[in-house]
């Protein structure tokens, strides 16, 4: 019952939301911020902090405004930035800072979480700044955390970095982070001073254990399913390192955590002695985007295409006024050295309830349902698996038929009764996903499309084109 009433609620959501408008080519600015950490600011705008001290800003999400570069000569968030935060630097023996996050408290303020790795061992410390202005300048307020002394066990304990703070539906304040090295933990947090609570040293373990390649951990509850969602990078972050998006989720924001499957993420973890061995934990976690291509056909007018290398430590953020959901992460290139760029794209729930990602990259487009005479007709099909893929996945064509069945280099059948709600069957994998209209670059038009996960949690994109 609770998901026929969520479907029905979707549903009047699509008629009440304009459509996108069709007739406009959307116009994006890129930006170069690595692992982005998003939040709205009372000024209106979307900021974004990453790594190095990096910072940019947006009011719609597409064209985005650098206005911090790097610690070493283009930092504006922290005046004196090696001098204020001294201690972390010299505790990591570094001059730089790794993925930040910044979230307001009920005081108004901005609170930034930095913190600095050593980066060929887990010798780390996590900071606390302050500001007025999410823009900064932040005054330091010192560090609250370190990994890497002496005693300290890195296949047990975390890599204290990559930290993200969130507020769960009760109101209590929490951080999750951690690294490779011992895996995921989470804290409960002051909300009044942002600092964690005491008493609980490093916290509770959420995932992760002997050197699993899995950061990036980040936060997101869902008012229309009431989970929690963790969103995590598997694999190595360099172009060719395989790194990858996934997801699992818990009634409660310091878990226990699963994935699609039912698996407990607490057992996700490389074995006793290994390093890096991708392989232990493969299987574990819903993954929603690797390395992809959409390739071109006949009828694509703009035929320069890029290959996403290694998209991954993604942030997530919901829109309590217009309920859309939206994932916010950097990516690398095929060909393009390490070269990265950040890309926003919209997402979608299931009904499953699991959080599906749009093949493309948010232009705009508000929710509407499809019309039967859009869904039907030739797609490329983007099948990402469940491996830590190192090249990129290719699409595929096929044709969905109106008559429900699914033709071309792949078969099966397919069915979306009310617009939106999409199941398609291939082999022996179902797929539940959401349709929808967006951006396709390539064709230089809007476009229907969907994004399906199956009963295992591997994503399945589809792009209608030819038309």
């Amino acid at each position: 019952m609770k998901w026929i009433c969520w479907v029905m609620c979707v549903m009047l959501m699509t008629v009440s939301l304009p459509a996108c408008a069709e007739d406009a080519a959307p116009a994006f600015k890129s930006v170069s911020v690595h692992d982005p950490s998003i939040i709205k600011a009372d000024d209106g705008y979307y900021y974004i902090f990453g790594s190095h001290m990096a910072a940019a800003r947006s009011e719609d999400l597409m064209s985005w405004t650098s206005i911090s570069t790097n610690a070493q000569s283009g930092c504006t968030l922290v005046e004196n930035v090696q001098t204020q935060m001294k201690e972390a630097l010299s505790w990591a023996k570094t001059n730089t800072f790794w993925a930040p996050d910044v979230q307001q408290l009920k005081d108004g303020r901005y609170y930034y979480y930095y913190c600095t790795c050593e980066g060929s061992s887990p010798l780390s410390a996590m900071g606390l700044a302050v500001s007025d202005k999410p823009e900064g300048p932040y005054e330091d307020l010192g560090v609250f955390l370190k990994s890497g002394a002496p005693g300290y066990n890195a296949t047990i304990y975390p890599n204290v970095v990559d930290p993200h703070t969130f507020f769960d539906k009760e109101g209590k304040l929490w951080m999750v982070y951690g690294s490779y090295s011992g895996g995921i933990y989470i804290l409960e947090m002051d909300p009044e001073t942002g600092f964690p609570l005491e008493g609980q040293g490093y916290g509770k373990k959420l995932l992760g254990k002997n050197h699993s390649r899995i950061e990036g951990p980040y936060l997101l509850y869902s008012p229309d399913t009431d989970y929690y969602y963790l969103f995590l990078s598997f694999g190595g972050l360099n172009a060719n390192d395989g790194y990858n998006i996934r997801v699992c989720r818990s009634r409660n924001p310091d878990g226990p955590y699963e994935d699609a499957l039912g698996q407990d993420m607490i057992k996700c973890g490389g074995k006793p002695g290994t390093f890096f061995n991708d392989v232990d934990y493969v299987g574990y976690g819903v993954k929603l985007m690797g390395g992809y291509k959409f390739d071109l056909v006949d009828t694509d007018t703009n035929r320069m295409t890029q290959a996403y290398r290694s998209p991954g430590h993604n942030s997530a953020y919901y829109d309590p006024e217009t309920g859309r959901y939206f994932i916010i992460f950097h990516t690398r290139f095929a060909n393009s050295g390490e070269m990265h760029t950040v890309r926003v794209h919209q997402m979608y729930m299931n009904e499953e309830g699991w959080p599906v990602v749009s093949p493309v990259r948010y232009a705009g487009e508000t929710a509407q349902a499809i019309a039967a005479e859009k869904q039907s007709g030739l797609y490329k099909l983007l099948f990402h698996e469940r491996d830590i893929n190192r090249k990129e996945h290719v699409s595929q064509l096929a044709t969905l038929q109106a008559d429900g069945t699914i033709t071309g280099d792949v078969s099966g059948t397919w069915s979306c009764g009310d617009g939106v709600n999409i199941t398609l069957t291939l082999a022996d994998k179902t797929y539940h996903g959401v349709m929808h209209t967006a951006w396709d670059n390539n064709g230089e038009k809007w476009s229907t499309m969907f994004s399906a996960l199956d009963q295992e949690g591997a994503a399945l994109w589809g792009i209608r084109t030819g038309e």
